[in-house]
């Protein structure tokens, strides 16, 4: 409906003398309203009721977990966290991640990252760490595949989860009640399962045979937390990784036919797209066996195309749609020896006119858009009511 309803307005736009002077301003305007509209969709989700989060993932999702593994990272310290919090917290991007706009939108405070000391934990936790991998890294190595940022994976995020409910719960019974009113996301996570296996050398066919893997991982970590107690749980999935400038630049190639009319990799987004129809299927079978719970899907990869096909509109710069903002060198701004948070490696001026933020992750202004596309799906799927 919304691709329709812009489509509408776009036509009647041209064909009106209004838009002679106004139509790109008009234009603006709907698209804002239809991402927020007045405000509706967070009152929608604060009918849920919401009183916790708790997160698992990786970078997408890191609050502040791998700078507390590893204060050496990058993300520890400026740029990183520059627009919205002034300094550093862990988050890779240069303000706020997603899980934060849901936090906002179900009035809940930012949730603190599990590592840090004496934070508190009354309205939930987040277990991501940046770099994590939904399957263990025994099983990576025995495909020859490394870790190189962190050795927490999800089975590890779980223990995590399992040694806070001990400190909260007196019995199961107590765990049910408390987690009754949280929200879940289980990821997005098994990214790096992929990142890591393509970049050490494995090709795009034999990373789909990792997919199933991947999923179940994904599917039985969900089991787990359903068994805790919770009720309402968001399993994402993959962004579109082929319009990421680390992939353009790794896997540059003359070729036009390798990449669509958004010069995003088709091979990429087909493993995105493959992994994510694998997961959609595998939420329907759990849902079957969860009749109680709700468990929903989060498009993360066609909220992210959504902004790729609009951007002109939602005011980024179409010069550099696939170039970061912090970064250097090559035709994506993008140097994986000269990464964003190294000395001397240069910030854009505005990165409100950047989809990327470092090459590898995105924007505050491209997680808001996404966010908030999110929370007006989520919001309906969750069947809240005031």
């Amino acid at each position: 409906m919304q691709e329709a309803f812009l489509n509408l307005y776009l036509t009647m736009a041209v064909g009106s003398t209004v838009s002679v002077f106004c139509s790109s301003s008009l234009t603006l305007l709907l698209l804002l309203l239809l991402i927020f509209p007045f405000g509706s969709n967070s009152e929608d989700l604060k009918a849920c009721k919401f009183d916790a989060i708790f997160q698992f993932g990786d970078s997408l999702s890191d609050t502040g977990n791998l700078i507390r593994e590893n204060p050496l990272t990058p993300f520890s310290h400026l740029p990183y966290g520059e627009t919205f919090f002034k300094k550093a917290t862990g988050r890779c991007s240069n303000g706020l991640l997603m899980v934060d706009y849901f936090a906002l939108a179900v009035g809940l405070p930012l949730v603190n990252p599990y590592l840090k000391k004496k934070a508190s934990f009354t309205h939930g936790v987040n277990f991501a760490v940046a770099g994590s991998t939904a399957l263990p890294l025994n099983v990576l190595a025995q495909n020859n595949i490394s870790s190189p940022v962190t050795n927490t994976s999800l089975s590890k995020q779980l223990e995590w989860m399992h040694s806070y409910l001990n400190t909260v719960c007196f019995n199961k019974r107590d765990c049910t009640k408390k987690l009754k009113h949280a929200l879940f996301f289980m990821g997005e996570i098994g990214g790096n399962d992929y990142n890591y296996a393509l970049f050490e050398g494995k090709t795009v066919a034999e990373v789909k045979n990792m997919v199933p893997g991947v999923v179940q991982t994904i599917i039985d970590a969900t089991r787990r937390v359903i068994d805790y107690g919770a009720t309402r749980v968001i399993i994402p999935g993959h962004f579109s990784m082929g319009c990421l400038p680390i992939y353009l630049t790794g896997f540059q190639t003359n070729d036009s036919t390798a990449y669509d009319k958004f010069h995003c990799l088709k091979d990429f987004n087909g493993l995105a797209s493959y992994h994510n129809n694998k997961l959609k299927q595998a939420i329907k079978l759990l849902r079957k066996e969860n009749p109680n719970t709700i468990i929903t899907y989060g498009d993360y990869y066609n909220a992210l195309f959504w902004i790729f096909r609009h951007a002109s509109l939602l005011g980024f710069d179409k010069t550099s749609l696939q170039k970061s903002c912090c970064g250097t060198g090559g035709d994506y701004n993008f140097n994986v020896m000269q990464i964003c948070g190294l000395p001397r490696v240069p910030v854009c001026s505005n990165p409100n006119k950047h989809i990327s933020w470092d090459g590898i992750h995105l924007t505050q202004k491209t997680y808001q858009i996404m966010a908030h596309q999110l929370i007006r799906d989520i919001s309906l799927k969750f069947r809240c009511v005031n």
